[in-house]
């Protein structure tokens, strides 16, 4: 299971949150829950800031069930009063089943609103109400809708799971060409393998992997070395991975090190 906060820029500011791993039946579906809960007192609210995954999300909340799209930014939310989501982190073989288009959702979120969208969210939020094991129960009920809705994800869907991998998981590739070389595919068919299933380019996706990754480094040890960091990463130099993060987060590292561990 991926760090907790990764990808949450400001972890102490954090709600409850808790990432949980998918049931067995859906492994290939999902790569992960995640339970955001609040209970924030009248008139003050908490913004939580984050570099997300490359990949959908698929979340319930006690109003809606919403899929938001891959981003190409940092984003926030501004939380208020008490409440809880489900989401759960959406691997490509899911993709087909809920979106033909996930490009069209870059940097955006469609509610879903069909009957069987209902019943996900009537179950999730009763496992939710239910007191001890409720998180346990909610995922539960979120993956058995989420294994009949996806079953008939096909086998190129299924292929676009290697690419997430390579892209994203341990040991991940530095570049696109390094990514097709491995899955012995062509650059031209992996930009439209990640096209397809997720709606960005493998640049796109490599980037936010790196950036992600540098945040964390910044925030778990201070006194780290940026030039380090980059050249782990794959920047050219340094001043590489500052451009890439001011554009991104819209923040200097040096200044991000400093708010985070403060």
């Amino acid at each position: 299971m991926v760090n907790p906060t990764r990808g949450v820029l400001y972890p102490a500011r954090l709600p409850q949150f808790h990432r949980l791993p998918p049931p067995s039946a859906v492994t290939e579906l999902v790569e992960w829950f995640w339970i955001p809960e609040w209970d924030i007192e009248p008139g003050r609210s908490s913004r939580q800031e984050i570099v997300a995954y490359p990949a959908l999300n698929l979340v319930v909340d006690t109003d809606a069930v919403t899929l938001s799209g891959a981003t190409t930014r940092a984003s926030h939310r501004d939380l208020r009063g008490n409440g809880w989501a489900v989401g759960a982190l959406l691997r490509p073989a899911a993709v087909a089943a809920l979106i033909d288009d996930p490009a069209s959702l870059v940097d955006g979120e469609r509610v879903l609103d069909d009957a069987g969208v209902t019943e996900l969210r009537d179950a999730v939020t009763f496992a939710m109400g239910s007191g001890e094991g409720r998180r346990e129960r909610a995922v539960e009920a979120f993956a058995h809708w989420l294994e009949g809705r996806a079953s008939s994800a096909g086998e190129p869907a299924r292929q676009a799971n290697a690419v997430m991998d390579v892209l994203m998981g341990d040991g991940a590739a530095l570049t696109p060409e390094e990514a097709a070389t491995r899955l012995a595919v062509s650059v031209r068919t992996l930009q439209r393998m990640t096209h397809r299933h997720v709606g960005l380019s493998p640049a796109a996706m490599i980037r936010r992997r790196r950036l992600q990754e540098a945040a964390h480094r910044l925030r778990e040890n201070p006194a780290v070395d940026l030039a380090s960091i980059a050249a782990e990463l794959g920047y050219a130099d340094h001043a590489h991975l500052t451009r890439d993060f001011q554009a991104v987060l819209g923040i200097a590292p040096r200044t991000y090190r400093s708010q985070a561990s403060s």
